[in-house]
């Protein structure tokens, strides 16, 4: 019994760590008459996302640099094309990005996920899309050093 108590101890603990890590969005309005995806997306989706700003740029650049660079050649329409390319129809990609957020929920923020992940998934790319969108003066080609 008491190897249940303590696994329920350190899943509580995991919950709690993960909740506290997130960015706060006090300013966001939570009401009852919101369906419970878009109430999901306010409270677990969008706080991840932004703590996983970072990374998200980080792992965008990479993609672009394992695409030959051609992202840095593309007038801003083309590269805001690009972006949304990479994100909706790049399976591998879309899947390294939906990890990266899956692995930041609770047990039961994966539980409530799972009952309608197609819809929340959906959510979470418009989101990241448009995450990296409003950061894309960060992608610029990176400067090649030459030796002399």
């Amino acid at each position: 019994m008491l190897f249940l108590y303590s696994n329920l101890t350190v899943m509580n603990q995991r919950a709690y760590d993960l909740k506290n890590i997130r960015p706060d969005f006090s300013t966001t309005t939570i009401n009852n008459s919101m369906s419970s995806d878009e109430r999901f997306q306010n409270l677990v989706l969008r706080p991840i996302i932004k703590f996983q700003n970072d990374i998200l740029i980080e792992v965008f650049k990479n993609y672009v640099s394992k695409h030959k660079n051609v992202f840095y050649d593309l007038s801003l329409e083309k590269r805001m094309d690009y972006v949304e390319n990479a994100v909706q129809k790049d399976m591998k990609f879309r899947n390294s990005i939906k990890g990266m957020i899956i692995g930041l929920f609770t047990v039961e923020e994966y539980a409530l996920y799972i009952k309608n992940s197609s819809a929340l998934n959906k959510r979470m790319m418009n989101i990241a899309k448009d995450h990296l969108l409003n950061h894309i003066q960060l992608f610029e080609k990176p400067e090649i050093l030459t030796a002399v």
